[in-house]
């Protein structure tokens, strides 16, 4: 930690080594009264030569400083509103304020932004890719998970995982918050028609948590600017069941804004599981053909209350509590056909089982911020304590048919849990001048999760404990981070410097004594961005970060569910992190009619975490785990987006990469090398009266490793929405997994045994949603909670 004292006692000195000169201060409102953020601010000394360029705030002002004594034009400039230019004269070493700059909306301007808007639906900024999701007509229903299956570099598995670039290594985030979203379950909550933008920051800077070695999705969520009440009512119905009714409540005056959100969820889901397992290959064959039938039933309810008070001009305290219950229902059925040479039947086996889950996650968090008289300069402080608490029990019957009938012990298991999880971190954005600023901040968590889980078989009249499974795990976690940041720009030119150290504590115990593991590891995260800016519409980037891949809480409990006779997946204790240096080279150009970005990307990683699948002595097959040497990935990707007319959208993206893996772990090799693919093709009518359809194709190839390949998985989208009553009320139809194409099959060979698995964990589902607004705009929403720490 010696390095990140040293930088910030450097870079927190720099700033008063900057040479003070005059200062340039306004504020830009839209008439009569109401402040513009992100205008273009320019100062020339003549028609060629720019001095300074800045952009308001989200209050309207801006501020240029160091400007040397002369005569100068000043212009306010922003798509939809009329350019204003006017002389301004500065003296040395003084202060000269222009007042408030009242920009008018150009009418026709206005007209063509409304034809175009689509174009600007990708950007490159300094440090990520910002796609604008809130037009399409998918993105009006369903959850957010269906929503990021849109977003280009993203995808989301049927089961719920979500990859970057193929990578299910991804940290998510809302509002530049931490996310549940890959355990299924937190933005399951969160309507698609909350967001406004997606982030997709393959290589973030050094503000942001260094987790996630495939990068980061940040999902900006839409916010209300407007007095006096608002709200909105979401009504779904969906086949099969799917019950969603959420209502948003918001109230803002001058000081004060209230809001609030209650979520209703009733869903079924359908699924099917299929397993063709051959064993003994090198001596007497066996094989099993197996099925599952999955049925599904989950409630949610969502609570979400809290209050925005601004104290003064530069102080607000935000306070908010978030609940959210979920009581979920499954029933599955098993079937397995075990047979032997020449397919001879020799025993077959049914297994019913019936579980039943409750979760309930609350959150409590608070926010400070306080603004300064000079523009940009900002200071944070973040509250956020997290607490929840979860049950599940299975109950599994088991009987034989063949060759005898008979009825095996009942099976039940219990897991508890429960975690408190307490976040603090503050930032400071300090200014240095109009083209330079740096940023620090500091942040700790502390993380206690206890789980308790036990499998019972029933013997006569008593129960008796499976394979002496009885744990009582106790999981802590501190992590204490620094980071300091640096950034500047020229006329073309911008650029950032950052370092971020991180200091991690973890304690695994089993309460019973029988297993203890503490591990610490320190690390600094050294993160650069640099970007060009040819003209308006072409830009050039490149970035490099290091990054960490912690892993989760699933991938370390000793212990799961054992709801399969024939396979299991057990945690590893003893994993450990990887580690990635991620470097890239994106480049942006945007025509009337098309955008074109291409990307190139070059990742290495180090303590790669791999299942591992073995059979064990008693013919089980075990999956668990590992961290093995290396993987080393470097891909083409490329993203276009064409507008032949106002009326068709056409999107497509292809990510080509190539990936090489090293390792061993016990008898077992790891090295593969691949090529694989996704893409993504898809197109959008808007017609008269304001009737859209959109349809979504996406691909994502064929991959391997050196046990399992998986094979290509396609899947199509669809959806229709037409708008009523002056924009207040939008009907939007949509089917998800249309023609139950989304079916995922794999092959995983050994020496002796062969799997061959195919998933479908969920069949087709259509929708029908109505959205009513009151006194809100297409991109306003209520308030929308933020999500956990950690997942």
């Amino acid at each position: 930690m010696k390095q990140i004292i040293l930088i910030f006692v450097v870079l927190i000195t720099a700033q008063y080594c900057f040479a003070q000169g005059s200062e340039i201060t306004g504020t830009v409102h839209e008439k009569p009264a109401l402040p513009i953020p992100y205008v273009t601010v320019i100062l020339k000394e003549n028609q060629e030569k720019q001095l300074a360029v800045v952009i308001t705030d989200s209050k309207g002002m801006f501020r240029m400083e160091n400007i040397p004594a002369g005569n100068y034009h000043i212009s306010y400039s922003l798509m939809g509103f009329k350019t204003i230019n006017q002389p301004v004269e500065v003296s040395s070493g003084t202060s000269v304020k222009v007042g408030t700059i009242l920009l008018e909306p150009d009418a026709k301007l206005l007209e063509e932004v409304s034809m175009t808007s689509q174009r600007a639906s990708v950007s490159l900024k300094l440090d990520k890719k910002v796609f604008e999701v809130g037009k399409d007509v998918l993105s009006q229903s369903g959850a957010v998970t269906d929503l990021l299956n849109m977003v280009p570099s993203v995808s989301v598995s049927p089961i719920g995982a979500v990859s970057l670039r193929g990578n299910t290594n991804v940290l998510v985030l809302i509002d530049g918050r931490r996310t549940g979203l890959t355990q299924g379950n937190a933005l399951e909550q969160v309507p698609a028609d909350q967001v406004e933008r997606v982030e997709v920051i393959t290589n973030p800077s050094s503000r942001f948590d260094a987790g996630g070695s495939a990068g980061i999705i940040n999902i900006i969520l839409k916010k209300n600017k407007k007095s006096g009440f608002s709200g909105q009512l979401r009504v779904v119905g969906g086949i099969p069941n799917e019950t969603r009714l959420s209502p948003s409540i918001n109230y803002k005056s001058n000081k004060l804004n209230l809001f609030g959100t209650y979520g209703l969820r009733l869903s079924d889901y359908v699924g099917l599981y299929t397993m063709q397992q051959s064993t003994g290959l090198l001596d007497t064959p066996v094989y099993l053909n197996q099925r599952q039938d999955e049925d599904r039933h989950d409630d949610a309810r969502l609570l979400y209350l809290g209050a925005d008070y601004q104290i003064n001009d530069h102080n607000t305290l935000t306070v908010a509590f978030l609940r959210n219950a979920t009581n979920d229902h499954d029933k599955t059925s098993l079937n397995y056909l075990y047979s032997g040479k020449n397919d001879m039947i020799d025993s077959s086996l049914i297994r019913k089982g019936e579980s039943w889950e409750k979760r309930s996650f609350n959150q409590l968090e608070a926010n400070y911020t306080r603004t300064f008289e000079r523009v940009g300069k900002k200071f944070t402080v973040d509250l956020q304590y997290d607490f929840w608490n979860s049950s599940k029990d299975w109950n599994l019957v088991t009987s034989k048919l063949l060759p005898a009938a008979a009825t095996l012990p009942v099976i039940r298991t219990n897991s508890t849990g429960g975690s408190k999880d307490f976040m603090i971190k503050t930032d400071m954005v300090q200014p240095l001048d109009s083209t330079s600023v740096l940023e620090f901040g500091l942040k700790a968590e502390n993380r206690s999760v206890t789980s308790d889980f036990i499998a019972e078989q029933q013997n006569n009249t008593e129960w008796e404990i499976i394979d002496q499974i009885d744990n009582h795990l106790l999981y802590k976690e501190l992590i204490g981070s620094a980071y300091v940041q640096f950034s500047g720009k020229t006329e073309k030119l911008s650029y950032q410097a950052g370092l971020r150290g991180e200091l991690t504590h973890i304690g695994i115990k089993d309460l019973k004594g029988s297993y203890t593991n503490d591990k610490n590891y320190n690390r600094l995260f050294p993160t650069f961005n640099i970007s060009y800016r040819f003209n308006e519409g072409t830009t050039l980037q490149g970035s490099y970060s290091k990054r960490i891949n912690r892993p989760s809480l699933y991938m370390i409990y000793p212990f799961n569910e054992l709801t399969d006779l024939s396979t299991r997946y057990v945690g590893n204790p003893d994993l450990n992190p990887s580690y990635a240096d991620v470097f890239e080279v994106a480049f942006l150009r945007n025509w009337k009619t098309l955008t074109f970005n291409p990307a190139f990307y070059y990742q290495q990683n180090r303590g790669v975490i791999e299942d591992y699948t073995y059979r064990n002595a008693n013919g089980l097959f075990i999956s668990m785990p590992v961290n093995i040497d290396k993987e080393i990935r470097q891909g083409f990707e490329l993203s276009l987006l064409y507008n032949p007319v106002k009326w068709l959208q056409v999107n497509t993206e292809l990510n080509l990469f190539h990936y090489a893996k090293q390792g061993t772990y016990h008898t077992q090799s790891f090295d593969y090398s691949g090529n694989t693919l996704t893409a993504r093709l898809s197109a959008q009518l808007k017609l008269k009266n304001k009737l859209a359809f959109q349809a979504v194709y996406n691909l994502r190839g064929a991959n391997a490793t050196a046990q399992t390949r998986n094979n290509a998985l396609h899947s199509i989208d669809f959806g229709c929405s037409k708008t009523f009553l002056k924009d207040k009320v939008t009907v939007t139809f949509d089917v998800s997994n249309l023609f139950e194409l989304r079916k995922s099959s794999s092959v995983t060979k050994g020496s002796d045994y062969e799997i061959n698995q195919t998933s479908i964990p969920n069949a087709a589902r259509y929708r029908l949603t109505l959205v009513y607004k009151l006194n809100l705009k297409d991109n306003q929403a209520v308030r929308q909670a933020k999500s956990v720490n950690r997942d």
